[in-house]
């Protein structure tokens, strides 16, 4: 009997100390595109969120950027996803949420520390429920070269009147290309491009939102006059811009042959690896001295909870450190360009950074015109975007025929516009 009852007790120790282990030893997944960040995770994100939740521990296992949303989909499906899913701005996320696939973390208590701007990017239509913690927003602009501007004795330019003399000092000078930006993807002349400068012409939010509501048309003049805008930077992207490639243009800036890199803060760590110059910023320039300034202050990246993880709880804690200051300035500082979208007084450590940060604290904020709602359809305005940027920059179509185009294509399918 008293041998019994010990083997009984032992048993039954052990599977309490087992049980223990096992609810404290998590593991979490996080999926994500950022593959470059991986070295980022692994050596200091993650280890400063261990050092503080002895027991949970976390993997960082990115895909390919361009297979990002194939695989994470399909994995969903299969039930094999992590924990942890690093979500998109705007619609993609949101088509996750509504199948059921990302949870709700309105109630977290992270939540508090983002504004209703920092978290629209990742809620339903309404507001009524939010789905991601955000986590970081991109600034377009223009980077340029310090020494190339010193050379041909030029200045920042702060009107489009300025802008242009500028290039064309440049082009004068002839020992540099004025500006490093190709047409062979597409995506670079619409984001780089008609997004980056557009803000100016239709007012940031004010004209975001009235083409969501119907009330401005994609024929407008705010909207119409980047394209023509667009169409005389063809003049100063050099010869063979049109078979130039994203990464072409990249090493013809960073190997000191351009001076002029319309680009967005995602741009800071690599340019800093690689140029051995130094770079200055500078803002989209306004159509006329004293207009107020309008940055594309994107929403680009947040983190989200797999609404089937078996570690829901551990992956909230993570979640809701992800709400801190800590956090916030340690991604904002180790991946200079992405900028903290948190409450959070956050120091900038690099100059190239906390230039385009500075723009928060002198122009209005908005985010790129085609990513909320009005991409839903077909076809899709943020890629037909792609093309009319390209078209107008090479001088294949007027501004207005474009602008006629995209109208049609949106009003097609999109009822506030018919």
């Amino acid at each position: 009997m008293h041998t019994k009852l010990t083997r009984l007790l032992i048993s039954t120790a052990l599977v309490t100390a087992a049980t223990g282990v096992s609810a404290q030893d998590v593991t979490l997944t996080i999926e994500s595109w950022r593959n470059d960040d991986l070295t980022l995770w692994q050596d200091v994100i993650i280890p400063a969120f261990e050092a503080q939740n002895p027991g949970i521990k976390v993997k960082f296992t990115p895909s390919a950027p361009a297979e990002y949303n194939a695989v994470l989909n399909s994995k969903l499906d299969a039930g094999s996803a992590g924990d942890l899913i690093t979500c998109r701005p705007f619609d993609a996320s949101l088509a996750l949420f509504d199948d059921g696939k990302l949870a709700d973390l309105t109630d977290l208590g992270g939540m508090a520390n983002f504004s209703d701007v920092a978290k629209s990017a990742w809620q339903t239509d309404d507001g009524s429920a939010t789905f991601c913690v955000p986590m970081a927003s991109v600034i377009h602009g223009f980077i340029y070269n310090k020494d190339a501007f010193a050379e041909v004795g030029v200045e920042v330019p702060t009107t489009e009147d300025e802008f242009f003399a500028v290039l064309d000092a440049i082009e004068a000078d002839g020992n540099y290309t004025p500006m490093a930006m190709g047409t062979n993807d597409q995506w670079e002349a619409a984001t780089m491009g008609y997004n980056n400068i557009g803000p100016n012409y239709w007012k940031g939010e004010e004209g975001r939102l009235a083409l969501i509501a119907g009330e401005q048309k994609l024929t407008d003049p705010q909207w119409v006059e980047p394209y023509a805008t667009l169409a005389r930077w063809g003049d100063y992207l050099g010869s063979g811009f049109e078979a130039q490639t994203y990464p072409d243009s990249q090493n013809i800036f960073t190997l000191g042959r351009a001076a002029i890199y319309p680009a967005g803060s995602w741009e800071i760590t690599g340019f800093n690896a690689q140029a051995d110059f130094e770079m200055g910023a500078f803002k989209p320039p306004v159509k006329a001295a004293g207009d107020t300034c309008y940055i594309s202050d994107h929403t680009d990246i947040a983190m989200g909870l797999n609404a089937a993880s078996p570690n829901a709880e551990a992956a909230r804690t993570f979640l809701d450190w992800m709400g801190t200051s800590e956090f916030a300035s340690i991604y904002a500082n180790a991946l200079p360009g992405f900028f903290s979208l948190s409450s959070h007084e956050i120091a900038m450590e690099d100059p190239l950074a906390q230039e385009f940060v500075s723009w928060r604290g002198e122009c209005e904020s908005t985010i790129r015109s085609t990513y909320q709602i009005l991409s839903r359809g077909t076809p899709n305005l943020e890629n037909e975007t792609w093309g009319a940027s390209a078209a107008a920059i090479k001088g294949t179509k007027t501004p207005e025929d474009l602008g006629a185009e995209l109208q049609a294509g949106l009003a097609s399918w999109y009822a506030p516009q018919q």
